[in-house]
């Protein structure tokens, strides 16, 4: 929408960071989705790129081989794209990873039917996965996280290839696409063994053409540290007390401890801080998206970091005070791939504005700002030819809207 795109340019310029999204494009599935998908439309939250990642399959490869361990990949694997990733960071899936979750669908085939999958079912089982189905020649399994289905995927295959079977895995966030990426896999590399899953929008796979010796694996740990600070909790206990901070800290805390199953490693009570370390990256995000929504209900705002240790967390909750359009304003910041991006919830001001210049009525003003803005900007710059753009794809909108 023409529009929107006008509006994340300008909005673009204030905060002198990329605007990737205003709200969010994705279609909730049942009532937990729709509130969350209600409440970063209402609050106009925005995806902003801080620093652009670079999306490549061999970065994705060098970061999956850190994700799994690399005593958890064997040697002997080839990696291979199906389908490239995407050159950007997309807010669809972005968002869709926060309130989906983490957990992961593993399907697995045996060729030429082969009589092992009871043996299968013991191993995901140590690997915490719940048996969804099952037949002779396939299981359908859960796991925690895509990393974790990837390597019990591994494990599965080697002690396959040990009795010289060979067999198909594939990881999909609902076991039909789990089976669907399956099926692709077959008619791309045949029979080989191996495992197909997606990362950043691409299709991967790592196939295992010889057979290796399975080895005891434990999986990669990562922490997920958040940071969470009070922005000006000076001015807001001025304004409310002291109580109502505490108040709102102690509610941030208990919710990470048990809605999110969250270890709190820094919180003294009384104070505007918190560091906590969760079980995933998306469940530390959507923690401290809710942290975000409860705070600013009472009153306060908060600017908040999630990186692999606690001074990572500190440093890219920092970065927020120099995020801001007149006034600072939530900002969550956060690492995808090697680049960093954040989510920025803007004051009720800014909101006002934002819902103001979407209705029919502003269009024409956001028009007029945007060809003015060109045009001032061409002449400066030395190419006039902007502002011919600006007026031409003005003339088109309004043609076809």
């Amino acid at each position: 929408m023409l529009t929107e795109y006008i509006l994340r340019a300008l909005l673009g310029l204030l905060l002198k960071k990329k605007v990737l999204g205003i709200g969010t494009k994705y279609s909730p599935n049942n009532a937990r989705e729709r509130e969350y998908v209600d409440m970063i439309n209402y609050t106009k939250t925005m995806l902003i790129e801080i620093k652009k990642a670079d999306i490549n399959s061999q970065n994705i490869f060098n970061n999956l081989i850190k994700e799994v361990g690399p005593e958890n990949i064997p040697p002997n694997r080839r990696f291979i794209e199906l389908k490239p990733p995407l050159d950007k960071v997309d807010e669809y899936a972005l968002f869709s990873n926060i309130i989906i979750g983490s957990d992961r669908y593993l399907y697995i085939e045996v060729f030429n039917k082969a009589r092992i999958i009871n043996d299968f079912t013991e191993l995901l089982r140590r690997e915490k996965g719940e048996i969804i189905e099952k037949s002779p020649t396939e299981i359908l399994a859960r796991l925690p996280s895509k990393n974790d289905a990837i390597r019990a995927a591994i494990k599965l295959i080697g002690l396959a290839s040990a009795k010289k079977i060979n067999l198909r895995a594939a990881v999909g966030m609902t076991g039909a696409a789990a089976i669907e990426r399956s099926i692709k896999l077959n008619e791309e590399i045949g029979e080989i063994p191996g495992v197909g899953f997606t990362k950043l929008g691409g299709e991967f796979a790592l196939i295992f053409p010889t057979p290796f010796t399975l080895k005891e694996s434990e999986p990669s740990t990562h922490d997920n540290y958040l940071f969470i600070d009070v922005i000006n909790s000076t001015n807001f206990i001025e304004k409310y007390g002291k109580g109502a901070l505490v108040e709102i800290m102690n509610d941030i805390k208990n919710y990470i401890e048990k809605e999110c199953k969250g270890k709190i490693e820094g919180y003294k009570e009384g104070g505007d801080d918190i560091i906590a370390n969760l079980p995933s990256k998306d469940m530390a995000l959507r923690a401290t998206i809710d942290a975000a929504w409860h705070a600013l209900a009472n009153g306060a705002k908060i600017r908040a970091g999630i990186g692999k240790t606690r001074r990572e967390a500190a440093e890219r909750a920092h970065l927020a005070d120099d995020i801001k359009l007149w006034n600072p304003a939530t900002v969550i910041i956060f690492d995808v791939a090697d680049g960093l991006y954040g989510y920025f919830i803007p004051n009720p001001f800014t909101r006002a504005i934002i819902d103001y210049l979407f209705t029919k009525k502003s269009r024409l003003i956001i028009i007029f700002i945007f060809v003015f803005m060109a045009t001032f900007l061409g002449w400066n710059l030395g190419y006039w030819q902007l502002g011919l753009l600006a007026i031409l794809l003005a003339v088109l909108y309004g043609a076809t809207t």
